[in-house]
């Protein structure tokens, strides 16, 4: 025959165990999902090759210009990446001038080499590298153009001709190396490039972005 006072102690001891699990499984059951996690937004990298066109600030000449100087210039069109917007337009671009030597009266040859140095987008400044732009006025006016910088190939020029004002072509895509500094010759057969004319730069580095906001 069962002892009932054992009978008593196990019901006793199972209301306690049922009374503490009970709690427990509420709390589990009531537990929120862990949040999900965002995947981490990658930076933006503009490739080598890239092209860069910009409007220059100030104008630019093989006389008027000094070696080592820097000019403005902004972005004139936006530029994507992989769908993704990474340069907008107006940003403020940094250049400077490689090379600026005046064209003498009698021999030597006048010479205007360019290059941009930074960009500026959402208050960060970034270092660029770009391929020199370069361009020499030998004796009887003959031009030659060449794009330094790896033997890639360079950007183009959109500037003004002589007698075609601001903004008309003055060159095409550059091809096989070769890139071209154009813009109204004076008298002397000075390279000049005007306010507002549109240069387009070749990327010889890629630039990394950090992700938007």
């Amino acid at each position: 025959m069962r002892n009932p006072h054992h009978s008593a102690i196990s019901i006793v001891l199972l209301s306690v165990l049922i009374g503490f699990s009970m709690p427990a499984a509420e709390a589990a059951q009531a537990a929120p999902p862990p949040p999900a996690t965002k995947p981490k937004a990658q930076h933006i990298v503009v490739p080598a090759g890239t092209v860069l066109t910009v409007k220059t600030g100030q104008a630019l000449g093989s006389k008027t210009s000094k070696t080592g100087q820097t000019f403005l210039a902004t972005l004139a069109q936006p530029l994507s990446v992989g769908g993704r917007a990474a340069l907008p337009a107006g940003s403020t671009v940094s250049g400077t001038v490689v090379t600026a030597k005046e064209k003498g009266k009698i021999k030597g040859e006048g010479q205007l080499d360019l290059a941009l140095t930074s960009i500026s987008v959402g208050g960060h400044t970034y270092q660029i590298q770009t391929l020199v732009l370069s361009s020499t006025e030998k004796g009887k006016g003959k031009r030659t153009a060449a794009t330094t910088g790896g033997g890639a190939a360079g950007g183009a020029l959109i500037g003004g001709l002589a007698g075609g004002g601001k903004g008309a072509a003055i060159g095409a895509a550059a091809g096989a190396g070769a890139g071209l500094i154009g813009g109204t010759m004076t008298g002397n057969k000075q390279i000049e490039i005007p306010a507002e004319s549109a240069l387009s730069f070749t990327l010889s580095a890629p630039l990394t972005l950090p992700p938007h906001k």
